[in-house]
């Protein structure tokens, strides 16, 4: 039997995050067709609305239903304007270990909101999930990720070389696929409990 996450809101005091609703779809095309957001991610590029209806009503629900992880849309608590997602994925049941990936809409950069709502997802991942890692993978080059997984209070546990895929701009304004090391960091429930005591 395969496990899999509840369907869940949770909520911090500036943020809800909570499953991806179609109303997202604008939005969620806008955010994915920044220029940071198609370097960094492996969504498609150039994003259509296409792509995020899929990814709304299809894939990210599977996620769940699938036992792979789950996907949480991240909104502004007073306003309901999308400001990111948080995806946990690769999810293994037996070691009780994800891998937490994250967006941020680029009008809501530079506010801590990546910090706290990936912070938001792991505290319910310890302690209502009990599980016992969260891991992040971020891209040599991404700084910003790696200042969001410090801010975190993850341990930087070594680097997978040549391990990733990220998107360069090409002189024809298209993009192209060029690898690159990825550093893992992984936090760990008492790691939390430290970061939370500072």
């Amino acid at each position: 039997m395969t496990s899999t996450f509840p369907d869940v809101t949770i909520s911090t005091e500036r943020l809800v995050l909570r499953p991806f609703e179609e109303a997202d779809i604008p939005e969620l095309t806008d955010m994915m067709n920044d220029e940071h957001s198609a370097a960094w991610t492996s969504a498609p590029a150039p994003y259509t609305a296409h792509d995020a209806r899929e990814w709304i009503t299809l894939r990210a629900p599977a996620e769940r239903t699938e036992g792979r992880g789950i996907v949480l849309a991240v909104t502004e608590h007073l306003t309901q304007r999308l400001v990111g997602s948080v995806h946990l994925a690769k999810t293994d049941w037996r070691a009780l270990a994800t891998e937490a990936g994250y967006v941020v809409a680029p009008w809501a950069r530079g506010e801590g909101y990546a910090a706290e709502s990936v912070l938001a997802a792991a505290r319910w991942l310890f302690g209502d999930q009990k599980f016992e890692r969260l891991e992040v993978r971020t891209a040599a080059g991404n700084t910003a990720s790696q200042q969001v997984a410090q801010k975190l209070g993850c341990i930087s546990e070594g680097v997978l070389r040549n391990a990733g895929i990220v998107r360069s701009r090409t002189e024809d304004g298209g993009w192209a696929d060029i690898r690159t090391d990825l550093i893992v960091w992984g936090l760990l429930p008492e790691d939390l409990e430290e970061t939370l005591g500072r």
